[in-house]
């Protein structure tokens, strides 16, 4: 497995961060989070799993992508004594999740990038029953135009977690795309993200699990 370490001098924390489903850890938008991450002084490793490494556009399964996590997560281990978190966009953050519960991984705390609650245009919360199961905190970055994400379900989910916060992104779809004429704000988005995560990070960082 290849591993994308990001990690400045002054970092104070790192995430173990998974791609979606769409592309890999080298897409546009992944590097663009990890940037940010890295100006909040959030180290980031990124890996690929197996189906992108293989050319393939079927995710793996749930065992799978949850072993690739773990490794990743050792690997992480491996590299920092920091404050480690564990998250990812859509599918990577979805399966961040079932990796703790299935793996044994103890993070400080999980952050979801646009979790995909349900498929587009099938609401649904069945995504996420597992996580009343998990006792950590939990963020929840997630589009006001996410089509993975109805609004009312999502804070119905998040309301109903011991430890979570849901932060909603003005104007930005699934993928992080904004309405700029409309958006009540002129922060780039992956600057957002990273502004809330490390708030969020330095609120629980003090935890110990």
């Amino acid at each position: 497995m290849r591993f994308l370490w990001q990690c400045s001098k002054t970092a104070e924390a790192a995430i173990v961060l998974a791609h979606g489903a769409g592309a890999g850890m080298t897409h546009r938008n992944m590097q663009a989070l990890a940037n940010a991450l890295g100006r909040k002084n959030v180290a980031t490793l990124r890996f690929d799993f197996p189906f992108i490494a293989a050319g393939r556009r079927r995710v793996d399964s749930k065992g799978a992508a949850t072993a690739s996590i773990a490794e990743a997560w050792a690997e992480a281990l491996r590299r920092t004594a920091l404050p480690l978190w564990l998250g990812g966009h859509s599918f990577g953050g979805r399966m961040a999740s079932h990796a703790v519960l299935d793996e044994g991984l103890k993070p400080r705390g999980l952050i979801f990038c646009s979790f995909p609650l349900h498929p587009p245009g099938k609401p649904g919360t069945g995504r996420a029953t597992h996580l009343a199961a998990i006792r950590l905190p939990m963020l929840f970055l997630s589009g006001t135009r996410d089509a993975l994400a109805e609004s009312a379900l999502l804070e119905a989910v998040v309301s109903g977690l011991a430890s979570a916060e849901l932060h909603w992104l003005d104007t930005a779809d699934h993928g992080y795309r904004v309405l700029k004429r409309t958006r009540a704000t002129s922060e780039d988005v992956m600057d957002e993200m990273a502004r809330v995560a490390r708030g969020f990070i330095d609120r629980h960082t003090a935890d110990t699990y």
